[in-house]
């Protein structure tokens, strides 16, 4: 890092908490609308008249476009100012809900997706990510993204509630699923108005000769490096293999169910635990660690692969058949909580080894939306892959399976983790 970034961090350090506050307000509540499912699935079935095929076609639909777009976001992601990104594809998401409020018909309603994962998913989160990255220097990127999944967690919490209240309160008709649309509309346009206020503008790109460079030329240069960089390509797969083993989690809410008879009742509390508060736990956990322990992201990731792997491999040899014919389902709990918890610390910090592999701050954006790219990829394969080991293999045998899978892609991970953590050190040698 320069001394001229060090300068302009230390410049910007009284009120770098109050941007990452409000970045990470936002955080929590770009993908409310997108994720809207969650909340409101049955009032979309009763009031949108829309189909479980068309509601799945619609999450389809997203998670194409969000694919194909990331691959765009490598280059336009350091084309605007992060300030614009950020605030205009809030707003962007709040105009969208509003036409989603009046319950357009099907098409109108794919289209609605398509334009929430661009927004969302190619000018959102990326940029906010590189916003994130250039708000502190190589010792505090762990916590930063630590306490960015931990406050996203919160803020999940406070705003999915706060928009159930509000259908609740409006009677839970027709107007009241509008009410909650509206609701999550306006909420997301304020976070994108409060980060046109608050998140600075990009810094400017200056050529060796001190000129300033065209943006556009500067984004296209940033994305031929960020495709030839061997240290951002490490970066991602080490968080590829993270997300592989995460997107597997899932299938511990069917694993308690089937095998240790977990109780309807307790399925809700444990899927609430699982998603919102392993988030809130991990984060903070995995950014001390990472900053404070192992000193690097990465080296934390690869001691959290070796644990995954020891932790299942033992989890493995329990006799749950025999446990869960005797009621013990809260010991599987707390066992799948456990590992849960291990894997939600290295997704917390996934991204950080950015700046442990000096990746150039101006090249950021296209890093991130790269990243993001490959990271997020087990979405369109592992899902299905760990569904079909469980629907070829009923009982214990096909929860066996996905298991040892998730053991495999620990042991990838600790090779790839390894590789990286070289290149790290290799950058540390000629720094």
């Amino acid at each position: 890092m320069s001394n001229e970034t060090k300068k302009q961090i230390a410049k910007a350090a009284p009120n770098r908490w109050l941007v990452f506050c409000i970045l990470t307000f936002s955080g929590g509540i770009a993908f409310k609308l997108s994720s809207m499912k969650d909340m409101f699935y049955v009032p979309m079935q009763e009031f949108m008249g829309l189909s479980n095929t068309q509601i799945g076609a619609a999450l389809s639909v997203y998670g194409i476009v969000q694919t194909i777009g990331l691959i765009a976001g490598i280059y336009i992601c350091d084309i605007i100012s992060k300030k614009y990104m950020i605030g205009g594809s809030l707003i962007g998401i709040g105009v969208v809900g509003f036409y989603i409020a009046t319950f357009p018909g099907y098409y109108g309603f794919l289209l609605a997706f398509g334009v929430l994962a661009i927004l969302g998913e190619v000018t959102y989160w990326p940029v906010l990510l590189k916003a994130i990255r250039l708000l502190g220097d190589e010792k505090t990127q762990g916590r930063m993204f630590g306490f960015l999944e931990m406050g996203r967690g919160v803020v999940d919490v406070i705003v999915a509630s706060s928009a159930l209240a509000v259908f609740r309160a409006m009677g839970e008709g027709a107007a009241a699923l509008r009410g909650g649309f509206i609701f999550l509309s306006v909420v997301t346009m304020v976070a994108g108005v409060l980060c046109l206020i608050f998140v600075p503008h990009d810094e400017k790109c200056v050529g060796e000769d001190g000129k300033e460079v065209n943006k556009a030329e500067a984004a296209f240069s940033g994305m031929m490096q960020a495709l030839k960089s061997v240290d951002i390509w490490a970066v991602s797969l080490n968080g590829f293999v993270v997300y592989c083993i995460y997107c597997g989690l899932t299938y511990f809410i069917p694993f308690l169910n089937k095998i240790y008879m977990l109780p309807a009742t307790a399925v809700g509390m444990y899927g609430i635990v699982n998603q919102y508060g392993l988030k809130m736990i991990g984060g903070p956990v995995g950014g001390f660690m990472s900053d404070k322990v192992h000193k690097s992201a990465a080296k934390h990731i690869r001691v959290g692969f070796v644990v995954c792997i020891v932790a299942m491999a033992v989890f493995l040899m329990i006799p749950h058949e025999a446990l869960g014919q005797k009621g013990m389902w809260m010991l599987g709990a707390v066992c799948t909580l456990t590992f849960g918890a291990i894997v939600f610390t290295m997704r917390a910090v996934f991204f950080a080894p950015m700046d442990e592999v000096k990746v150039p701050r101006e090249i950021t954006g296209a890093a991130m939306s790269m990243a993001s790219l490959i990271i997020y990829l087990p979405n369109t394969f592992a899902y299905v892959m760990y569904g079909n080991f469980l629907d070829r293999f009923p009982g214990m045998t096909g929860f066996r399976i996905v298991f040892s899978v998730m053991i495999g892609w620990a042991v990838v991970g600790v090779g790839v983790s390894t590789f990286l953590i070289r290149r790290i050190k290799k950058h540390q040698k000629n720094a």
